[in-house]
């Protein structure tokens, strides 16, 4: 069985879908490959962005910056649930283009989910700047990746087809937000859905794997989604 996730490093949502599929999988009693796919929410952001995000939610929604920080509290609850601590005091807001084409190098290496999850985790968590080359180098070769390679891969344009490969399948999938996985390419789920969804298309799709239609939707919309709108934050506050 494969599980193909559309996802980008600065979609919070993404890490708590990531979250949400692993716990599904330590119940799953099958074999299951998982591939990170690459999805850019932004892909005209600057690697360098003179605001924080704060800022940015404050311009996008036209809110006051408090307004902006309690939008992030109901993201911050979800990760406590799963074990992220989102830091969003210091998560710099940069392009991810190079830290996309840096996993698709580290696919070739056999250490992407391991490269998926450094990366996640530096900008949500530990407040880097994963759009700088030097934080690149340095997360790379903290997953054993050779770094005279990943500079010459950062230096060019290598595994750029790759990225804008993914990104033009998920436009011909009809993905309009992530995280979003699909399963066989049979069932696709939207959005970071609670643990239990993952669980059910799983055994569904292990017990049907032949007649079932291409992508089906799975149990509705989540609102748990960042598009290129941004992240569908509730603001809890009455």
């Amino acid at each position: 069985m494969k599980i193909e996730v559309w996802s980008d490093f600065v979609c919070p949502f993404c890490y708590v879908g990531k979250r949400r599929l692993e716990e599904a999988l330590n119940k799953f009693q099958h074999n299951v490959e998982v591939e990170f796919k690459s999805f850019e929410l932004d892909p005209n952001a600057a690697i360098d962005v003179d605001m924080n995000v704060y800022e940015l939610l404050s311009k996008k929604y036209g809110t006051s910056i408090e307004q902006a920080k309690n939008m992030t509290k109901g993201v911050m609850e979800h990760g406590t649930e799963v074990g992220i601590k989102f830091n969003f005091d210091h998560s710099i807001p940069t392009n991810t283009f190079n830290a996309h084409r840096l996993t698709k190098y580290a696919a070739a290496k056999g250490v992407d989910l391991a490269l998926t999850e450094s990366l996640l985790k530096a900008h949500f968590v530990d407040g880097r700047h994963i759009g700088d080359e030097k934080t690149l180098l340095s997360i790379a070769e903290s997953a054993g990746l050779d770094l005279q390679e990943v500079e010459e891969v950062l230096a060019g344009s290598r595994f750029s087809e790759e990225v804008r490969y993914d990104e033009s399948e998920a436009r011909q999938l009809g993905v309009q937000g992530v995280p979003f996985f699909v399963i066989n390419r049979k069932y696709a789920i939207s959005g970071a859905q609670p643990p239990e969804v993952f669980e059910r298309t799983l055994e569904k799709v292990w017990e049907e794997e032949n007649g079932v239609p291409p992508l089906q939707s799975v149990e509705g919309k989540s609102d748990m989604l960042c598009d290129a709108n941004g992240c569908a934050v509730q603001n809890n506050d009455k």
